[in-house]
C-alpha cells in the first residue's frame, strides 16, 4: 500500500508542476486528458471563463459503439480524431497541451499525435 501511495503522490506532484505553467485562453485553450484504467478523456478548456469548450471521451455516443476496448492506444488514437475535428468545427486551430500528470508514451501520446494529425497545433 505504500508503493501505491507514493505513486499517487508523485503522479499529483506532476500534475500540480504542469499546470502551474500551463493555462487556456480563449486564442489558446487548454487542451486536458485525463487517463483511468478502462477510459480515457480529453477536453478544451478556456481557462479564463471557467468554461469546458469540447469533451471528448471513450464513453462519448460518438465513439462508444465502434470500440472494443475504452483503454488501449486505438480508443486514443479514436479519441484524439474526434475532438480535432469538433475544434475544426468551433474554429480552434491552436491549443495548449495539459497531460495532466501523466507521462507523455502510450495512449497519452497516441491521442496527442492524432490530434496533431487531425490539425490542432500544439
Amino acid at each position: 500500500m505504500d508503493q501505491l501511495k507514493k505513486k499517487y503522490a508523485a503522479w499529483n506532484k506532476r500534475k500540480k508542476r504542469i499546470r502551474k505553467k500551463v493555462t487556456g485562453t480563449s486564442q489558446r485553450p487548454r487542451f486536458s486528458v485525463f487517463r483511468s484504467l478502462k477510459h480515457i478523456y480529453a477536453q478544451i478548456i478556456d481557462d479564463e471563463k471557467g468554461v469546458t469548450l469540447i469533451s471528448v471521451s471513450t464513453l462519448s455516443p460518438d465513439l462508444k459503439g465502434s470500440l472494443s476496448a475504452g483503454g488501449n492506444i486505438n480508443a486514443a488514437q479514436q479519441v484524439g480524431t474526434l475532438i480535432a475535428r469538433k475544434a475544426k468545427d468551433r474554429q480552434i486551430e491552436s491549443v495548449v497541451f495539459d497531460r495532466g500528470g501523466n507521462l507523455y508514451h502510450g495512449r497519452v501520446r497516441a491521442l496527442a499525435a492524432a490530434a496533431r494529425e487531425g490539425g490542432l497545433k500544439f
